[in-house]
């Protein structure tokens, strides 16, 4: 079964305070949904259209998982919280086996 993957990265931060606070609900919500954090805050080099801002990598044990632990109520919470604090491009993605 493959993989699933969440890949945020993120344009702007206009609020440091909020963000805080969503990285906890969600930190949460993702551990609960079986996810694990594989990089977070680190290097970025980014090309073509790319910016090397903050960006997320976290694996699920399945495509499903990931998009089910998307869905759950307790991630939908800390996406309440987040607001518009961030603007950032989030994608579920499907690994290779």
């Amino acid at each position: 079964m493959a993989k699933g993957y969440w890949v945020s990265s993120y344009r702007t931060i206009s609020d440091p305070e909020k963000l805080a606070a969503y990285n906890e609900l969600a930190g949460r919500a993702v551990r609960a949904g079986g996810g694990r954090v594989l990089a977070r805050d680190g290097q970025v080099v980014a090309h073509d259209a790319g910016i090397a801002g903050r960006t997320i990598l976290i694996e699920f044990d399945s495509f499903e998982q990931a998009v089910a632990a998307r869905e759950s109520e307790a991630y939908q919470e800390a996406l309440v919280v987040l607001g518009d604090a961030v603007e950032r491009d989030f994608r579920i993605t499907e690994g290779l086996d």
